[in-house]
Parts: structure tokens; sequence; C-alpha cells
């Protein structure tokens, strides 16, 4: 298959594109910056929120199996901030399915679990989101997003499928410089000795490692492009939470030292519990997320520090 990942020099479109060349797949990239990471695969360099003229029209002619969109702003506080990037993440996801719709090709949207806005509940289904109530413009991002792609299904017949991801972390995830990321944020404080911030004692959150991740996205590409599943959308997380604090425990456990940790209110926007019900994705896509966060952060420690060292 040859698959066009939008936002491929990040961490998720990074690993995907690994995942699909270890396969025996083509993935080609793009994005607005060239790939820091690694230089395995093509990347088209292009700014999609403002294309030049006949770029769109030249994607759909690419003969692409799949298109996995992941471009976006997602750095939560920042657009509470700076709303115009929540406002970008629309045009994006709008040029992304313009190129799908004129060459008839499958889509992939990642979305996040943002849609489903603060929730109380033990655990979340996919039915779950209230598409009425956005707490913060990257979630009316999101929220947008997927409604034009469920739009683009009924109109055009696209067959697509939506994911929702939920803190994902590992691997190439460390760019703290353009998205400052919990897990790996953490990490590198506690390794220095600086002092931590958690916004909200009260969060429980569901840490997902980036290999079951682009495990399930893989899964998913196959069986749209297969025709078995379409017109879906999925949560793919670890199914389990944790708080801050216990976060901070675990990785503290790992490095051998104790977190100085200070804690202020949860900030505008932003979630304060999720955790996702996973089970559809079991059944549609096999999916089985098999790390959990105490060997996710074993491993983040141990690739940070070979980068380090490298």
């Amino acid at each position: 298959m040859k698959v066009l990942i939008t936002g491929s020099s990040g961490q998720i479109g990074t690993n995907l594109a690994e995942r699909l060349l270890a396969d025996g797949h083509t993935p080609v990239g793009l994005d607005i910056r060239p790939n820091t990471w690694t230089g395995s695969f093509e990347t088209i360099l292009m700014d999609l929120a403002e294309p030049s003229p006949g770029a769109i029209e030249g994607l759909a002619e690419s003969d692409f199996d799949c298109i996995v969109h992941l471009a976006a702003h997602a750095k939560v506080f920042e657009l509470v901030e700076n709303p115009s990037k929540a406002f970008e993440n629309v045009r994006l996801l709008f040029h992304a399915l313009e190129a799908a719709r004129m060459g008839a090709v499958p889509f992939i949207f990642g979305s996040s679990r943002e849609v489903y806005g603060d929730i109380m509940r033990a655990t979340t289904e996919e039915s779950h989101a209230d598409f009425v109530v956005a707490e913060s413009p990257y979630s009316a991002s999101k929220i947008a997003g997927e409604a034009f792609v469920y739009s683009y299904g009924r109109c055009y017949g696209l067959r697509h499928l939506v994911f929702r991801f939920s803190n994902v972390y590992g691997r190439f995830d460390n760019d703290l410089e353009r998205l400052e990321r919990v897990v790996p944020l953490f990490i590198k404080r506690m390794i220095e000795d600086q002092p931590l911030t958690i916004y909200g004692p009260e969060k429980i959150l569901d840490f997902t490692y980036v290999d079951d991740c682009v495990a399930g996205i893989a899964a998913g590409i196959e069986r749209l492009v297969a025709g078995t599943v379409s017109n879906e959308t999925f949560n793919l997380a670890s199914g389990r939470g944790y708080t801050l604090s216990a976060l901070v425990e675990i990785i503290g456990e790992a490095i051998g030292k104790k977190g100085q940790v200070t804690f202020e209110p949860t900030r505008p926007g932003e979630v304060t519990r999720y955790v996702a019900d996973i089970s559809k994705a079991r059944r549609l896509l096999g999916y089985q997320p098999k790390t959990t966060l105490e060997k996710g952060v074993l491993k983040e420690i141990e690739w940070a520090r070979a980068m380090q060292s490298s």
C-alpha cells in the first residue's frame, strides 16, 4: 500500500511511517517542516493550511491507497491562548479531505479524547462524545473535524475511520520546544532535579504508549483499504486511568529520584478525567494494548537516554 500521512514529522506520524515501512508498505509524509528524527521515508514539504494552487489536486492524483490525517496544533492550553490555531486545524483537515474526495481515497482522521469534554464517568465509549459543549478551542477543532469527516462520508461516499487518541507518549515525543507533552516533560525535569507543577491533582488520564497507538492505526488502515471495516469511530488508548501524581511516582521509581511537585488548579480547557472504553477497537480491529504505563515510562527513559548519548 501507498499511504499519505499528514503531520508526518510529528511523533505519531513518524512512528506510523516506520511501522508501515517495516510491514512492507510505502508511506509518504506531508508536513510543513522536515522530519528531524529520520530520513527513512519521503516527506512532501507543504503548508496544508494554505496550499499552493493545484497542490491538493496533485495529491488527489498521486494514487494513494489511504490518507491518514494527523496534522494539527495539539497543545490544548496554547490554543486557549491562541484560538486561531484551532481554526487552522479545521483548514488543515478540510484540504486533506478534499484530496481524499477528489481522489476517492479512503480517509483516516486522528481525533482526540477531547471531544468527550470534561467527563466524570468511569469509562468512556464512542457514543458518549458531547458535540454540543466544547471545553476548549482545541476540542472544538476536533469536534468540527469529526463532523466534516462524517459529512463527507454521507455526501460523497468517502470511506473513513476516526481514531480518538489519548495522551500518546514514547519514541519521538521529546520535542518539548515545539509541543510540551506531560510524560517527556516530567521525565526531563525529574532527571535534571527541576521542580514540577501538576495542574489539577484530581486529574485521571489514560496514557497510551505510541507502539500501541500505531498498531491500532495500522490495523485500521489494512481493514479500511480492504473494505472490511469502514465508517467507524474508535478510541485508541490503554483503557486504564492514572493520576498525574501516580505518573510522577512511576517516573521516580524508574530513575531513582523523588519529584519536587507543586500543585495548581486545572487550567482552562483541560480535561480532568478520561478513561477509554476500548472494547470496540478490540472487537473490530483486534486492538490489544500491550504496554502498561510502568513499562512504557521505562522504554521512554531508555530511548531518551540513548538520544542524549548519540
